[in-house]
């Protein structure tokens, strides 16, 4: 069974201690590791679904058009982990300005996040990384403090 971190912070925390292992296993590009543009939709597909579902935080996803939203996290992870994607949206402090999102609301995500990265089985160091180059948007994506 893959390990499951609870916590943004405490993944961050985490990550922070293994990036160089991470990146020292393989030759492959992040986003090549992931499997690609194709590999990261199906996984963004999952992603939106169970936030959509998820008690903690779905109804901040409620009135969100799925489809979009999964074509914009796609062409984000693809375009963050190296791939050849170009993403054209808000930037993250812009895309969620006005809204009411928590540090818990966030550490939900992340969990989601991880959900679907296990159920396509993203090996837990990839996971790591992704996490971590994620991290910094943790600033522009939290609106109360």
């Amino acid at each position: 069974m893959m390990k499951s971190i609870r916590s943004f912070a405490a993944a961050i925390a985490f990550a922070m201690c293994l990036p160089m292992v991470a990146q020292a296993s393989s030759e492959k590009s992040l986003y090549e590791q992931l499997g690609g543009k194709e590999s990261i939709r199906l996984m963004m597909d999952d992603f939106v679904v169970r936030l959509k579902a998820d008690p903690r935080i779905g109804d901040q996803f409620a009135a969100t058009d799925a489809e979009r939203l999964a074509s914009q996290l796609t062409d984000q992870v693809c375009e963050a982990t190296g791939g050849p994607c170009k993403y054209v949206g808000l930037d993250m402090k812009s895309a969620h300005a006005g809204m009411t999102i928590t540090k818990a609301h966030f550490n939900a995500l992340v969990e989601v996040l991880q959900t679907s990265m296990n159920q396509y089985k993203v090996p837990f160091d990839v996971q790591l990384e992704v996490l971590s180059m994620l991290a910094p948007m943790h600033r522009d994506v939290i609106t109360v403090r």
